[in-house]
C-alpha cells in the first residue's frame, strides 16, 4: 500500500560540488615544460606555445574547466520502484506501486481510483534494453588486433646528425625499433677530427660513437658519479678502432692515463694494432699480467702514462702477500682520476646478481668495485652480448638507470619493473639509452645472409638403434636400483649414484642426436661442395675425452671408430654399478690355533670390548709405540705371575674392584665386572669361563663365519656377473660412431677436412680402408699450439673446402668469405649442436659472418625430429629472445628460434597442467595426440602408457602398481620441484622410445598453445614490439612534450594519430581477381558472411587460401587483413559462402560504412567511444621519446583500466602513410590518455 510522502525542504546535498580554481583577472600562471619559465595563459585558452623556446604544449587538466553535467537531485521520500501520483483531494504525492487500480489515500482517506490511459500517456513503458550479446566475430577482432603483426626488423644504418668521416666500408644495420628513436644533438666538438678527417682511421659510424661517448661523460648522475656509456655494436662494425679513438682524444684533453679490460691477454696486440691504426704510436700499451705487484709508477716499474691493458682474471687476482691487482690499478690512477676505464667484452662481469640462491661472480664484484673507487672515471662498457638477460646489467651502475633521479630505488626494483613489463619493457630500455645519449649498437648486416631451420628424421635404422637404447636405459635403472637395494642403507653414494646416472643420460642422448644428424649434414656439406660453395660446421664436444680412454684401452689401431655413447655407457657402469663389498677370506682350519688367533686379536686391538665393539671409554687414548710396548710387558708380567692382588682394573669401565669380584676370562685372563658385560652376567660362571670375544674364535663360530662369508661372495660373484653381463649387452649394442670422426671420414677424411677444435688426436681410416689408427692432429712441421691457425690458413686458401669448429678451437677465427683470402666461396654455416648460451651461440655464428666479406653466408640449423631435441634450442632461443630484445632493442633481432623457447612461464604452466592431466588428478584441457574424444579407451590407453614412461624417466616416483579393480594401473607422485621443471622434462623424455617421446611433447605443445591464445584472448599475453597497420596513418595534431629529462633534455611526447584500416569493396574485388589470375586460386577462396546475426547484422569477409594448404588468409571491411589464418574447418563452422556477388557487396558497403562510426559492439558498448574493437576510423595514442623515467606513472594509469588488455603495456610501433614517419612507443588505450596525462602533472603549476 502506498506512504503519504510530502516531499520536506531539500537538504544539503552529502557532495559539494568541487571549487573551482582560483580564478586570477590575467589568467592562470603556469611552468613551461621546456625551459622552466614562468608564462601567464589567458582564460578560455587550453593550447599554447611557448614565446621563449617554441615548445608546444597544454594546461594540465586540473586548470581545464570541463563543464559536467550535474544528475538531478532525488527529492526525498520518493520510492523510484514506484509511480508517484499526486492525491485528487489532499495533494499529498503517493507511492503507488505499478499495477495497481483502486487504493485509499492514508492522508485524507479518500477512496482512489487509477485511470490506466492516462497513466500509459504520462508515463510511457521505457523501451526494454536488450541484454548484451556476445558478439563471437567481435571476440575474434579483438584477439587479432590484440596479436599485431611483425614488420622487417633491421633498416639501413647511417648517422642522422653527424656527417663526419668516410662511410663504413660494409653495410651497417640496426633494428627498426631503435632506428625509429633519435639520439640527442650532438654538442661536443672533438679536438682529434682534422686528424681523422685527413687519416680516413675511423668511418663515420665510428666518429660519431666517439663524439656521443665523450659527450656523455661530460655529464654527472644525481650521486655525483661521471655518468657512462655503453657501446653495444656487433662484430665488424670495429669495436677496438672506436676505444683506440676515444683513448687517443682523452690523450689530447692531457688524460694521459687509460684502463683496458678485456678476456684475452693476447688482444693485447689487437689494441696496440688499433691505437696504431687510428694514428697513436706514442701511447704506450702495458699488459698488467707482465708487471710486478709493486707500486706502477715506482721507480723499478716506471709505468708513468699510456694504456695498461689487462683481463678480468687480472682484475681479482693478488699476490701471495695479498696485494691486489684492483688496489694496485685504484692507487696508479688515483682517486680524482677522470681518465678512461674501458670493459672491452663487458659481459664477462655478468652475474653480478644472480638468481636465488646462487652467489654474484668476483668478477662482477671487482667490475662494480672499481667503479666506486674511481667516481670520477670515463667509464666505458663495450660488447655485441652486453646482456643476455636483464639482471646482467646490475654492474652498468654508470648508466643512470636506476637509483636517486630515476623512478627505481634499486638495481632489484628496476629488475622487478622489467620482469613485470615483459618482452616489451626490455625493448624500451634500449630504446631509452639511445634516445638520452648513452647507448649505440649498430650490426653488420644479415642482407643476403639466410637461416633455415632443417628436420633431419631418423632413418630406420637410427629410429631401431634409439628405441634399443632407450629400452636399454630403462632397463639398466631397474638394475640399478635393484642392485642398490641389496646394498646396506649406509653406502653414502645412492645420491651420487644417480646425479651421475641422469647425466650420463642426458650426455648419451645427446650424442645420439648429434649422430642422427650426420647423414643430413654431410647430405648438405656436399650439395653445397657441388654448388661450388665451402661448407663450415658448428659443434660443442668433440667426444676426445671417450676416444683417448678408448685408446688407452684397446690400443692406437682399432676395427672401427669409437662409439661415444657405447664407451659412455660402459664408463658409466664400470665405476658406478653397485657391488656389494668383496668379503675377506678366512684362514684355512689347522694352520693357527685358537688360542693363536685370541692372542693376536688382543694385542692388535686393545681398545675393543668383549663384544667387539669399540670402548665407549672417553679417557680411553691411542697408544703410541712406546706405550703399547710397555703394555705388552705389563699383560706378560700378569700372565705369567698369578697374584691375588686385593684391588684390579676392569677392562670395560676401567673402574678398580677387588679381585674377587671381577671375572677373569679363562683364554684371555682379561679381569671385568660380571655387569659391565652384554648381557650382564648374573649366575655362578665355571671356572672355564671365557669372554664374548674369546668364544668368537671357537672352531664351531669359525665354521659358522665360513658359511657365513662363502654367502657373501656368492652374492658378490653374482653381482660381477649381472655387472658382466650387462657390458657385454652394452658391447652389442648396435650403437653410432663419434660424430666428429665420422663426418671427417665421410667428406674426405683428414686431407679434405680442416679441422679447428681443441683435441690433440683424431681416428683416422687407414689406407687399406680397414680398419683405423690413432695419430696426432699436429706434424713435425706444426706445432699443436698452431695448428687450428695452420689448418684455418688451408680453409681460407682453397686448399680444404670443409672445415669443422668447435667452440674451444674457435675463438676469435675469422672464417667469412674474405675479400683478401684466396677462398671467396660462399660460406654454408651448418650447426650439428647448438651452443648452450646465446652469448656463445652469437660468437659461433659470428666466425663466418664479418666485416670486408664477398658475400654473405648461408646459416642451416639442423635439428631430429624428436620432441626431446628441441630442449637444446630451448635453452638458447630463450637468451637469444631476450638478448635480442635488450642489447638491439628489438627481440626479433635475434636468431629465429623463438618458436623453440619453452622454457618460459606458460611453458611451465602447460607442463604442470599435463602432468596434472597424465597423473589424473585434473581432466587434460586437449584432447591427447592419436587419440579420439569419442573413443575414451584411446585416451585411458594413452595416459598409462605416458604415466609408464614418465616411470621410466624417473619424473613419476614412488610408483606402485594397483590390484584387484586397480590392476594394471599405476599410481605415484611427481615432486613439486619437477612440477614446473621444463628442462629436466625436455631432458628426460629424450630417453623414451621416438613414438612415446614424440606424442608426450606433442601434448605439453598442444597445451602451450592453448594457454597462450587463451592469453592473447584475455589480454595477458607479451608479443613485444607490434606494428599497427592501416592503409592511412596520419597525425592528427602537433605531437605534446610531457616530460622533458633534466640531463639529457630528452622528451616524453604524445603522438595522436588516425588510422582508416578498412578495405573498399572495389579493392577487396581486385585482390581476389588477382589471386585467381595467377592460377593460385582455391575452390574456397570467395566472400563469406557469417552463420549468426548481431545486433540485426552479418559480418563479411574475403577469404582465399594462404600460405599453406587448408589454411586461409581473412580479410575484413573494417579491419583489412586479419594477422591470423584460419583453417578451412574453423572458417566453414562460423561463415558461409557468399554466392550472390551483388548480396557480399551490399553486406560488405554497408558495414565499412557503420565501422567508420562505432564499434563491432554496437551503440550501447560500455566502453563508449574509447573502443575500437572492429572501428575502421579509430584514434591512436602513443606515448613516445623517453619512457623509463614515466614507468610507474603509466603503469599506474593502466592498472585503472576497465578492459583486462588495456591493463598491459604495450610497445607499438607506427608509420604514417604519408610522410614516412616511424614512431616506436607505448600505446596509451584512449580511454587511459586523460588519467596518464593527469598523474604526469606534465605541465607543472607554478606552485609545484
Amino acid at each position: 500500500m502506498g506512504q503519504p510522502s510530502v516531499p520536506p525542504p531539500l537538504a544539503p546535498p552529502l557532495l559539494a560540488p568541487a571549487p573551482s580554481p582560483p580564478s586570477q583577472a590575467s589568467g592562470n600562471k603556469v611552468r613551461c615544460a621546456g625551459c622552466r619559465s614562468i608564462l601567464t595563459v589567458s582564460h578560455g585558452m587550453t593550447e599554447f606555445i611557448c614565446p621563449t623556446c617554441k615548445l608546444p604544449q597544454m594546461l594540465p587538466p586540473e586548470l581545464i574547466r570541463v563543464n559536467q553535467q550535474k544528475p538531478p537531485v532525488q527529492a526525498h521520500g520518493i520510492d523510484p520502484t514506484k509511480i508517484q501520483l499526486p492525491c485528487a483531494n489532499c495533494k499529498a504525492i503517493l507511492n503507488v506501486p505499478h499495477g495497481l487500480s483502486r487504493f485509499t489515500c492514508p492522508q485524507c482517506n479518500i477512496d482512489l481510483a487509477v485511470d490506466a490511459s492516462k497513466i500509459n500517456q504520462l508515463f510511457p513503458v521505457p523501451p526494454q534494453i536488450p541484454l548484451e550479446e556476445v558478439n563471437e566475430v567481435a571476440i575474434e577482432v579483438e584477439r587479432e588486433e590484440d596479436g599485431g603483426t611483425a614488420g622487417e626488423t633491421f633498416t639501413d644504418y647511417h648517422p642522422s646528425k653527424l656527417s663526419i668521416g668516410p662511410p663504413h666500408p660494409d653495410p651497417i644495420v640496426e633494428t627498426s625499433s631503435l632506428s625509429a628513436v633519435q639520439p640527442p644533438e650532438p654538442t661536443y666538438d672533438l679536438k682529434i677530427k682534422d686528424d681523422l678527417e685527413n687519416s680516413n682511421a675511423l668511418s663515420c659510424l665510428q666518429i660519431e660513437t666517439l663524439v656521443y661517448a665523450c659527450q656523455r661523460h661530460l655529464q654527472h648522475l644525481q650521486n655525483g658519479a661521471r655518468a657512462g656509456f655503453f657501446i653495444g655494436d656487433g662484430a665488424g662494425v670495429g669495436k677496438g678502432r672506436t676505444i683506440a679513438g676515444l683513448v687517443w682524444e682523452n690523450w689530447h684533453h692531457g688524460r694521459r692515463k687509460a684502463l683496458w679490460i678485456s678476456v684475452g691477454s693476447d688482444l693485447k696486440f689487437d689494441a696496440r694494432r688499433d691505437l696504431d691504426d687510428v694514428g697513436a704510436m706514442r701511447i704506450e700499451v702495458h699488459a698488467l699480467n707482465k708487471l710486478p705487484y709493486s707500486k706502477l709508477d715506482s721507480k723499478s716499474v716506471g709505468v708513468r702514462e699510456g694504456v695498461v691493458f689487462l683481463t678480468y682474471s687480472s682484475l681479482i687476482a693478488s699476490s701471495e702477500k695479498g696485494r691486489s691487482r684492483l688496489q694496485q690499478l685504484v692507487q696508479w690512477c688515483g682517486t680524482e682520476f677522470d681518465g678512461l676505464v674501458v670493459f672491452d667484452e663487458c659481459h664477462k662481469a655478468k652475474n653480478l646478481v644472480p638468481e636465488a640462491g646462487g652467489q654474484p661472480t668476483r668478477t662482477g664484484e671487482a667490475v662494480l668495485e672499481i667503479q666506486a673507487r674511481l667516481p670520477q672515471a670515463r667509464v666505458v662498457y663495450c660488447s655485441a652480448t652486453g646482456a643476455s638477460e636483464p639482471r646482467n646489467l646490475g654492474y652498468m651502475v654508470r648508466l643512470g638507470l636506476w637509483g636517486a633521479g630515476t623512478c627505481f630505488i634499486d638495481f632489484r626494483d628496476f629488475l622487478g619493473a622489467l620482469e613485470k613489463g615483459g618482452v616489451g619493457a626490455l625493448e624500451l630500455v634500449a630504446m631509452d639509452m639511445k634516445a638520452r645519449g648513452m647507448y649505440v649498437c649498430r650490426t653488420l648486416s644479415y642482407k643476403g645472409a639466410e637461416f633455415e631451420v632443417i628436420e633431419a628424421p631418423l632413418d630406420d635404422r637410427m629410429m631401431d638403434m634409439y628405441k634399443k637404447a632407450a629400452e636399454f636405459w630403462a632397463e639398466l635403472r631397474v638394475e640399478l636400483l635393484a642392485a642398490s637395494a641389496i646394498l646396506n642403507d649406509d653406502r653414502p653414494n645412492s645420491s651420487q649414484l644417480w646425479r651421475l646416472y641422469w647425466a650420463s643420460h642426458q650426455r648419451f642422448f645427446r650424442h645420439m642426436c648429434m649422430s642422427a644428424k650426420v647423414p643430413a649434414a654431410v647430405r648438405l656439406a656436399k650439395q653445397a661442395l657441388t654448388d661450388s660453395k665451402c661448407v663450415v660446421i658448428g659443434l660443442q664436444s668433440t667426444g676426445e675425452a671417450r676416444t683417448e680412454e678408448a685408446v688407452a684401452k684397446y690400443g692406437l689401431e682399432l676395427d672401427d671408430f669409437i662409439s661415444g655413447p657405447r664407451e659412455l655407457l660402459i664408463k658409466f657402469v664400470e665405476e658406478n654399478y653397485p657391488l656389494p663389498e668383496k668379503p675377506e677370506s678366512l684362514p684355512v682350519p689347522g694352520e693357527e690355533s685358537v688360542k693363536e688367533l685370541q692372542r693376536k686379536r688382543h694385542s692388535a686391538s686393545p681398545g675393543v670390548s668383549l663384544k667387539g665393539r669399540v670402548r665407549k671409554v672417553a679417557r680411553w687414548k691411542a697408544a703410541t709405540d712406546s706405550e703399547s710396548d710397555e703394555e705388552s710387558d705389563v699383560d706378560s708380567e700378569y700372565d705369567s705371575n698369578e697374584s691375588d692382588d686385593e684391588f684390579q682394573i676392569c677392562e670395560v669401565c676401567n673402574g678398580e674392584e677387588e679381585r674377587k669380584k671381577l671375572l677373569q676370562c679363562s683364554c684371555c685372563s682379561q679381569l671385568v665386572h660380571p655387569a659391565c658385560l652384554v648381557p650382564p652376567v648374573i649366575d655362578l660362571v665355571p671356572e672355564d669361563w671365557s669372554c664374548h670375544s674369546c668364544k668368537e674364535k671357537t672352531e664351531e663360530y669359525l665354521q659358522a663365519r665360513r658359511a657365513y662369508m662363502a654367502e657373501l661372495l656368492k652374492r658378490y660373484e653374482s653381482a660381477l656377473e649381472r655387472k658382466t653381463k650387462i657390458l657385454e649387452i652394452i658391447r652389442s649394442l648396435d650403437l653410432p660412431n663419434n660424430p666428429l670422426d665420422d663426418i671427417i671420414d665421410q667428406l674426405g677424411g683428414p686431407d679434405k677436412v680442416a679441422e679447428m677444435t681443441g683435441r690433440k688426436g683424431m681416428l683416422v681410416r687407414a689406407s687399406s680402408g680397414k680398419g683405423v689408427a690413432y695419430q696426432s692432429r699436429n706434424t713435425k712441421d706444426v706445432t699443436m699450439e698452431m695448428v687450428n691457425m695452420h689448418e684455418k690458413q688451408l680453409f681460407m686458401e682453397g686448399t680444404k673446402l670443409v672445415a669443422i669448429i668447435s667452440e674451444a678451437g674457435s675463438a676469435g677465427v675469422s672464417l667469412q668469405a674474405d675479400r683478401r683470402a684466396i677462398n671467396q666461396r660462399r660460406r654454408v654455416h651448418l650447426t650439428l649442436e647448438l651452443p648452450w648460451s646465446a652469448d656463445r651461440a652469437i660468437q659461433q655464428f659470428g666466425r663466418t659472418h664479418r666485416s670486408n666479406q664477398a658475400s654473405a653466408p648461408e646459416y642451416r640449423l639442423l635439428f631430429t625430429n624428436l620432441g626431446g631435441e628441441r630442449r637444446f634450442a630451448s635453452i638458447v632461443a630463450k637468451r637469444l629472445e631476450s638478448l635480442g630484445a635488450l642489447t638491439q632493442g628489438d627481440r626479433r633481432a635475434g636468431l629465429t628460434l623463438s618458436a623453440y623457447n619453452y622454457d618460459s612461464a606458460y611453458g611451465k604452466r602447460a607442463l604442470m597442467v599435463m602432468y596434472r592431466g597424465i597423473m589424473e588428478q585434473d581432466s587434460l584441457p586437449v584432447v591427447p595426440p592419436g587419440c579420439s574424444s569419442e573413443k575414451p579407451e584411446t585416451i585411458q590407453d594413452f595416459l598409462l602408457k605416458a604415466k609408464a614412461a614418465l616411470v621410466s624417466v624417473g619424473i613419476v616416483r614412488d610408483t606402485l602398481l594397483g590390484n584387484g579393480k586397480d590392476s594394471g594401473r599405476f599410481s605415484g607422485r611427481i615432486v613439486e620441484s619437477d612440477m614446473h621443471d621444463v628442462g629436466r622434462f625436455l631432458n628426460r623424455i629424450l630417453g623414451l622410445p621416438p613414438a612415446i617421446q614424440n606424442r608426450l611433447f606433442e601434448l605439453f605443445i598442444s597445451i602451450l598453445d592453448l594457454l597462450v591464445q587463451n592469453a592473447r584472448i584475455e589480454g595477458h599475453f607479451d608479443s613485444g614490439i607490434v606494428d599497427m597497420k592501416a592503409n592511412k596513418i596520419e597525425l592528427q595534431e602537433r605531437p605534446k612534450t610531457v616530460h622533458v629529462d633534466h640531463m639529457s633534455g630528452a622528451p616524453t611526447i604524445l603522438f595522436t594519430f588516425t588510422l582508416d584500416r578498412g578495405v573498399t569493396w572495389e579493392s577487396a574485388t581486385t585482390l581476389l581477381d588477382e589471386k585467381q589470375k595467377d592460377g593460385l586460386g582455391s575452390a574456397n577462396d570467395g566472400f563469406y558472411e557469417s552463420k549468426r546475426e548481431w545486433l540485426g547484422r552479418r559480418h563479411f569477409v574475403l577469404a582465399f587460401e594462404g600460405s599453406a594448404s587448408g589454411v586461409y588468409k581473412l580479410f575484413r571491411p573494417a579491419v583489412g587483413e586479419s594477422p591470423r589464418e584460419m583453417p578451412l574447418a574453423e572458417l566453414k563452422n562460423k561463415y558461409r559462402k557468399v554466392s550472390s556477388l551483388e548480396k557480399a557487396r551490399n553486406g560488405w558497403e554497408s558495414e565499412y560504412e557503420v565501422s567508420s562510426k562505432q564499434c563491432m559492439h554496437g551503440p550501447n558498448c560500455k566502453l563508449g567511444n574509447f573502443c575500437t574493437v572492429g572501428r575502421r576510423i579509430q584514434e591512436v595514442n602513443v606515448l613516445g621519446g623517453l619512457i623509463l623515467p614515466v614507468w610507474g606513472t603509466i603503469e599506474k594509469a593502466l592498472s585503472k583500466q576497465f578492459r583486462q588488455s588495456h591493463k598491459r603495456l604495450r610497445v607499438v610501433r607506427i608509420e604514417t602513410t604519408t610522410d614516412n614517419q616511424r614512431i616506436v612507443g607505448l600505446l596509451v588505450p584512449n580511454a587511459a590518455v586523460e588519467s596518464v596525462l593527469q598523474d604526469l602533472a606534465w605541465v607543472q603549476d607554478i606552485d609545484d
